[in-house]
């Protein structure tokens, strides 16, 4: 199966919001909404990479990283997530291509860090850690996790986007 990771074009919007519809319709820890947090980051210009895992013509996979707002000022920093695969084709390595690739997006993007909320033995494949210096109120700190890019790690609390409390 040759399979493609590329940038997300205008007339993949609607397969995007169905993938990522279908992909947390049964996981634990979800609010259900995260296909309204695409649209909404979208819409709001919000959202840095969107990454499309692509086979035979069919979109199987989807990566969302967008700016995030620390406490202490310092710029440069964004949040991976949502991520989604068909679920028929989950642990089949197409989160690990997308993940690699939006890794390789925010350097091209001179990104200084990366944060995302997620389990912890998943991500830690990919040099995610919790970092107690950054914080996400109101999470269990295990599951909010960092990566470094450029520089030392920021004392800070992150706030995503308004568009993560999207509804519809």
């Amino acid at each position: 199966m040759i399979m493609i990771i590329r940038r997300e074009k205008p007339s993949d919007i609607a397969a995007i919001e169905a993938l990522t519809a279908a992909a947390f319709l049964r996981a634990p820890h979800t609010s259900r909404t995260e296909h309204f947090i695409v649209n909404a980051l979208r819409k709001t210009h919000q959202l840095s990479v969107s990454l499309v895992a692509e086979e035979h013509g069919v979109i199987v996979g989807h990566v969302a990283v967008s700016p995030v707002s620390l406490s202490d000022g310092t710029n440069g920093w964004y949040g991976l997530g949502p991520i989604s695969v068909a679920p028929e084709r989950q642990r089949q390595g197409i989160g690990t291509r997308l993940m690699r690739q939006a890794l390789v997006e925010l350097k091209s993007l001179d990104a200084k860090g990366c944060v995302l909320l997620g389990e912890p033995a998943y991500y830690s494949r990919f040099g995610f850690k919790a970092e107690p210096a950054l914080v996400l109120p109101g999470v269990p700190p295990e599951y909010f996790q960092a990566l470094g890019l450029r520089g030392a790690i920021p004392t800070a609390a992150v706030t995503y986007h308004e568009a993560f409390n999207a509804k519809e």
